[in-house]
């Protein structure tokens, strides 16, 4: 595996990526299901104002965007009660597979735990089962939504450990 020098940056710090960080979000999950893009950009714009949650973050190597994670109040309607969600977890198709969203997700996670949360939460398709247990996710429960997302927990206690 090759890995890439990148920067880790709150989007507060680098508001220039809100842009194409709400294009990838859309395009990867809203744009079948007749969101729209400026709906999307102004779930965006929410994290450019929050003291806490929610917040965003974007890898980037220079003025490139490379990938990002959110960390939101919630993201699973079926799951009101639990709080909060790494979500929007994106990488560019060009910088997968060289540590790049591992690096993110567990950066989001590290900073929720430090505003005191001891336990987050994650969902994801079957598929990406193998890269969030990899990292210490464990699974709490499958099939959610009648779509088979797994919803995935992570304590504080096993985020040191990563």
């Amino acid at each position: 595996m090759t890995t890439v020098a990148v920067t880790l940056s709150d989007l507060r710090a680098r508001p220039d990526f809100a842009a194409p960080m709400a294009q990838r979000i859309w395009k990867a999950w809203w744009e079948d299901k007749g969101t729209t893009l400026a709906q999307i950009a102004a779930l965006v714009d929410d994290n450019l104002d929050a003291e806490a949650l929610p917040f965003a973050l974007i890898a980037h190597r220079g003025d490139a965007f490379l990938a990002t994670a959110s960390v939101i109040v919630s993201d699973c309607d079926e799951r009101p009660a639990l709080s909060p969600w790494v979500a929007a977890v994106w990488v560019e198709p060009q910088a997968r597979g060289a540590g790049i969203g591992r690096a993110i997700v567990l950066e989001a996670a590290h900073r929720a735990f430090a505003l005191g949360f001891e336990t987050i939460y994650l969902c994801a398709t079957p598929q990406r089962r193998g890269f969030y247990t990899a990292m210490g996710w464990e699974v709490l429960e499958e099939n959610v939504d009648g779509d088979g997302l797994i919803v995935f927990r992570m304590q504080s206690d096993v985020a040191a450990l990563t």
